[in-house]
């Protein structure tokens, strides 16, 4: 049962940091998302276009309780000894865990991992790209980290 309410509380936490970060982030990436012209434009889908809209808001949240859900059930295995960890290291633990695995070094390349710094083309890794993307990863590890940290243990 212990297990029922880590997932639950780990799957809310996870929502909550994605959509905080989400929000806070596009005010500072919107264009590189949005309109025919942005960089993302040839493989992603347009937030501003009422369609793609809707069906994003649809699938968003099956997609990211799933997500949630099985980052969960990896971590079972180690939830006595992250219980007993200070809230600091629980926290570096946690934060660190989301940031590397579900960002930096995620296998899927995209402009702010190390898989896109080898296979993405030039014009999708620059710096500048790099960091306001990256920025949204920061807050997210971040939230869930400390928030996590705090009520799981």
């Amino acid at each position: 049962m212990d297990y029922v309410w880590f997932s639950l509380g780990f799957v809310l936490i996870h929502l909550g940091a994605y959509v905080a970060a989400g929000v806070v982030s596009l005010r500072f990436t919107r264009d590189l998302y949005t309109g025919d012209r942005a960089l993302f434009a040839p493989f992603l889908r347009d937030v501003d276009v009422p369609e793609e809209k809707a069906r994003q808001g649809v699938l968003m949240w099956p997609a990211q309780l799933a997500r949630g859900l099985l980052m969960s059930v990896v971590l079972y295995p180690i939830l006595e000894p992250l219980a007993e960890l200070s809230l600091a290291a629980r926290f570096g633990f946690l934060a660190t865990l989301m940031f590397v695995y579900a960002d930096l070094a995620a296998a899927t390349p995209f402009s702010n991992n190390i898989e896109g710094l080898v296979y993405m083309k030039r014009k999708f890794i620059r710096s500048d790209v790099f960091w306001r993307i990256q920025s949204e990863a920061i807050i997210y590890s971040a939230l869930f980290g400390g928030v996590a940290a705090w009520t799981l243990f």
